[in-house]
């Protein structure tokens, strides 16, 4: 009878359900893929925290059906109490953190004062006295202004700062919040109308299911409000599945594609207002860490091209403000594209052929491109996969170079070619940066230097002369720990002396890459291999990393020589260069000499070797015979 009395008011089943719901997030949370941050640790304590308030309100009202048991009572009571207010806490403590609020220190202050303010409170009346009678008309409790007064100054708290990060939160996200807070204090008053006291509980496990939902359960990024590939491909493979028609904007800046780089606040900020303010019916969905894409459903947006083009133009000040280089494709669904759901390497594609801080929108030309680039890639699959060094995909072309001194082309480099059934001949342009986004590379140096060398092999056993070939290797590959061994092995298989290849590699601007070339290096000529310093000129040189270096040949860009032969200014900074260089006991060799005027330009400017059109194209390595031993020296 006392428990029918005691339960007159409240339901364990409320709580029930909510222990429920609590251990099927916690499951999910545990095995799913979702990344450790500290807002996620957050987000996990209170789900402990809601657990734990539900099992002390069963446990408070089971005890306090019975008579002896009633001072127990009187501290669950209180305890549960502490526990909702914690909640509270906890949750300020996360809006904080998954916005970056940065004035967040404050909130925290003030929600810990809270907390300890009524907890004190709530202590203090528990010990006065009992918090509660029990009769026949069912529970009645004592002093519950504490409680009341609390929960109103935390729901304040909690109200105050949602309106301050409002900026730092994409408006959906912000919605969602609002909504959920919402349905959860309708909960509440609906419970005191009716004299309830079972659903306490629930309504603050609603916005702990909206953060699940929201930034846990998906890769959810609530500052930019993104959310992953995966979740483009879901929605892409529902257009395709409903004949839905949209267009996209892509947005791709490079510098935040860098290892450790993330999008900074300011810019942050400024993209949910560009969305917000342009295409705020966009989904918007962060590919990669650089790389964001939205998506217009026509449906909805009928004006879609004026919306799209309203959006163009409202980009520049935004760019003006930053001064990030970026690179934006326009486009609208293709079948081909959507069929296979590959937009993202689609647009990837067109990148690659378009300069920075540049418009490109999308034109028949470019399926057809990215079809072939595909085609190659899928080639380049099959060629890492078999690791097949006489593989005959793979062409070995060679441009002789001109010995200054002797006047015999007495070296070369190699050039890759691949040559497959669909589209012939393909350019080192085309299918390298492939190769290096996939991690083929590595593979497609090894055949080159393998068919390197047994060219050098077979042109010593027919009696022709040759000094050396160089091959190009990516500094990519130095990361591989087998880099050097494999080049060993490689070499010392052939038969041929290791002075007879040389390796050619760019300089790195990343300090520790710099590390790892020069121990690569230091191992390799101990074989008698020989360096060049490629593209000497171009973007980034650090003179102190060079003389690091044990490079010894030093290869000047065409750039420097077509410099030189505009300005006078020009060409003597070169010449100064090379001729240091020189003194050094560096060898110098420029590269894209095309007429006489160029040869007499770099010989003047202590050229060692020369290398261009003017000499020779590239052409099959097995035709470099046609060039040795042949004398050019100039009378």
């Amino acid at each position: 009878m006392k428990q029918h009395i005691h339960f007159a008011s409240y339901s364990p089943a409320a709580d029930i359900v909510v222990t429920a719901v609590c251990f099927v997030m916690i499951i999910l949370v545990v095995f799913s893929n979702i990344s450790k941050t500290r807002g996620f640790k957050l987000f996990f304590v209170l789900v402990g925290l809601v657990l734990g308030a539900a099992w002390t309100d069963i446990t408070f009202y089971t005890l306090a059906a019975d008579p002896k048991y009633q001072t127990v009572a009187n501290w669950m009571r209180c305890i549960y109490h502490a526990l909702l207010f914690l909640i509270f806490v906890y949750y300020i403590a996360y809006i904080c953190e998954v916005t970056n609020y940065e004035n967040q220190k404050p909130y925290l202050i003030l929600a810990n004062t809270i907390f300890f303010g009524v907890t004190i409170a709530d202590i203090i009346s528990t010990i006065q006295g009992p918090t509660f009678t029990v009769d026949t008309a069912g529970i009645h409790f004592i002093g519950r202004g504490i409680f009341f007064y609390g929960y109103i100054a935390f729901t304040l708290l909690c109200i105050h700062l949602m309106a301050r990060v409002r900026k730092h939160l994409f408006h959906r996200v912000m919605f969602g919040f609002y909504g959920t807070m919402g349905v959860s204090f309708l909960v509440l008053l609906m419970q005191g109308m009716s004299g309830q006291s079972s659903f306490t509980v629930s309504t603050l496990m609603f916005p702990v299911i909206a953060m699940m939902y929201v930034l846990h359960s998906n890769p959810y990024d609530a500052a930019l409000g993104s959310n992953d590939a995966k979740a483009m491909q879901d929605y892409v493979r529902y257009c395709y599945g409903k004949k839905q028609d949209f267009a996209f904007m892509s947005l791709y800046m490079k510098e935040f594609d860098e290892e450790g780089k993330d999008i900074p606040q300011d810019m942050q900020t400024s993209f949910r207002e560009y969305v917000y303010k342009y295409l705020k019916k966009a989904k918007v969905f962060k590919v990669g860490k650089g790389h964001l894409i939205l998506i217009l459903p026509k449906k909805t947006n009928p004006n879609h091209e004026q919306i799209i083009q309203e959006a163009l133009d409202g980009f520049r000040p935004y760019y003006e403000k930053h001064r990030y280089d970026y690179k934006i494709v326009v486009g609208e669904n293709i079948d081909e594209i959507s069929e296979k759901n590959d937009y993202v390497s689609y647009i990837r594609s067109i990148h690659r052929s378009m300069p920075e801080c540049s418009v490109h929108r999308v034109g028949a030309q470019d399926v057809v491109q990215f079809q072939r680039l595909e085609y190659i890639l899928s080639e380049l699959a099959d060629i890492n996969r078999k690791r097949d060094l006489d593989d005959p995909r793979v062409l070995v072309y060679c441009q002789p170079v001109l010995n200054v001194k002797t006047g015999n082309y007495d070296t070369a480099e190699a050039l890759m070619r691949l040559n497959l059934e669909q589209t012939g001949i393909v350019y080192p342009n085309d299918f390298i940066p492939l190769a290096e986004e996939q991690s083929y590379i590595h593979v497609l140096t090894e055949i080159i230097l393998h068919k390197t060398c047994e060219a050098i092999k077979q042109f010593t056993e027919d009696g022709y002369e040759i000094k050396r070939i160089s091959v190009n290797v990516s500094a990519l590959e130095l990361k591989d720990d087998n880099f050097c061994s494999d080049i060993i092995r490689i070499i010392r298989q052939s038969g041929i002396p290791g002075d007879k290849v040389a390796i050619e590699l760019t300089e790195s601007r990343n300090e520790g890459d710099f590390i790892l070339m020069k121990e690569k290096i230091g191992e390799l000529k101990q074989q008698g291999i020989k360096f060049y310093l490629d593209d000497f000129g171009t973007g980034y040189s650090n003179m102190e990393r060079i003389m690091e270096l044990p490079f010894d040949i030093i290869k000047f860009d065409r750039s420097l020589v077509i410099a030189s032969g505009a300005e006078t200014r020009s060409r003597k900074m070169v010449a100064n260069l090379a001729n240091m260089f020189s003194d050094m006991d560096y060898y110098v060799l420029y590269e894209g000499v095309e007429k006489d005027a160029d040869e007499a330009m770099c010989r003047d400017m202590f050229a060692t070797y020369l290398q261009g059109f003017k000499y020779s194209r590239p052409e099959p390595i097995s035709d470099l015979k046609n060039y040795l031993n042949q004398n050019t020296m100039y009378s």
